[in-house]
């Protein structure tokens, strides 16, 4: 991982005078948007709306709200307020990755291919694809739970070109 710079290395409240890294792009910087209780990326443009005495920030402009706890260091994604994944979510999750290669499976059973042909192969390579594929989506659903900071920073900079910001000064 890489380290912090030097404005993030000591430990700092939450509060709309400080700059913060972007929890979502990592490469920006928020700060406070002027006359609004709200924070706004220089890179990803995203708006976040904070909640101080909770050290907490949400994605504003999102659907579902990502939301972040701000430690004094670094962001650390919390999960969704209300929504729990409790066993009856991981009974379908495992129904629909076991019971589509079960089909697959028991229809290679039943019928194979025919003795000496080149394709013997494919039915049991189906039934490898079906299984990884519900498998990923499986994983995919998960990891978008979670809100795994390092997939979140993937998809924000494949999503967004990095346009050049210009600093522009307001005491002239």
């Amino acid at each position: 991982m890489t380290e912090l710079p030097v404005e993030f290395s000591t430990s700092t409240p939450l509060d709309y005078q400080g700059i913060y890294p972007c929890p979502i792009c990592r490469r920006g910087r928020i700060s406070a948007i002027a006359l609004m209780d709200a924070f706004g990326c220089d890179v990803c443009h995203h708006i976040f709306t904070a909640n101080l005495p909770k050290q907490s920030l949400r994605v504003a402009d999102t659907s579902p709200p990502l939301n972040w706890r701000w430690n004094g260091k670094k962001w650390q994604p919390s999960h969704r307020d209300g929504v729990e994944i409790n066993p009856s979510v991981w009974l379908v999750a495992v129904a629909f990755v076991c019971l589509p290669t079960t089909i697959v499976s028991l229809a290679a059973y039943t019928f194979p291919p025919l003795p000496g042909s080149s394709w013997q192969w494919f039915s049991w390579a189906w039934v490898g694809l079906a299984f990884l594929s519900h498998l990923g989506c499986v994983a995919w659903l998960i990891l978008e739970y979670y809100e795994v900071p390092s997939l979140m920073a993937l998809r924000q900079s494949s999503s967004t070109q990095q346009l050049p910001v210009r600093q522009y000064r307001l005491d002239r």
